[in-house]
């Protein structure tokens, strides 16, 4: 079973990729991840990718693709994998395809989970970081016991650049902008399922479920 999360940022792609990839005993295969590990490990592939990360460049879809496949020829992926973050673009998508097809392979599902973009803003800036000990709340969801301090250390807790209203907007023009074409990619593939991910966690797993069940 060879799965695709799609999603905007804040969605809870992630956390729901780990899910399925937990009940279903398939390798959650995230793109940084296996960047970070063939950097790690000194791969050619590795090696080829830095180039351009270390000027701030994007990874070409090519050099992506072919990281990817390496990642998913090994034995762990053989009965399938749970792809999160990666295809973000259609260039991506059709390169990825194509790939697949000459292994006689293909995607089985592409799971949106949808929230609306006004239920993402409120979500991410409601989050709140600490920086020396790494723990994460949120104001409506997990408050900390005493506001504005962490639980376990009692550092001072920040909003994150990333969190704030304004850049989160910011992601998600881009998103709407490259990523969202991906919907109609898939849906004309017939693979494309849309869960409700303003649910709670828990019921849109249950509702991933029923559909790979």
């Amino acid at each position: 079973m060879k799965i695709i999360m799609l999603g905007a940022p804040g969605a809870g792609k992630g956390t729901q990729a780990k899910m399925i990839a937990k009940e279903y005993g398939l390798p959650h295969v995230s793109t940084g991840d296996i960047f970070r590990a063939n950097i790690k490990n000194g791969t050619q592939l590795g090696m080829e990718a830095k180039k351009y990360m270390d000027q701030g460049l994007l990874v070409p879809d090519e050099l992506t693709v072919r990281i990817l496949l390496d990642r998913v020829s090994q034995a762990d992926c053989a009965n399938g994998y749970v792809l999160d973050g990666f295809p973000r673009t259609i260039p991506q998508a059709e390169v990825l395809e194509e790939a697949l097809n000459k292994l006689g392979d293909r995607i089985d599902y592409a799971i949106d989970v949808d929230v609306p973009d006004e239920n993402i803003i409120k979500r991410m800036s409601g989050r709140r970081a600490c920086l020396t000990c790494g723990a994460t709340y949120h104001i409506e969801h997990i408050p900390p016991k005493k506001e504005g301090i962490c639980d376990v250390c009692g550092s001072k807790l920040v909003l994150r650049d990333d969190d704030k209203a304004e850049t989160v907007k910011n992601r998600l023009e881009v998103y709407h902008k490259q990523t969202q074409p991906l919907i109609d990619f898939y849906t004309r593939k017939g693979v494309l399922r849309t869960v409700d991910g303003t649910l709670p966690m828990d019921e849109v797993f249950q509702a991933i479920r029923k559909i790979l069940d």
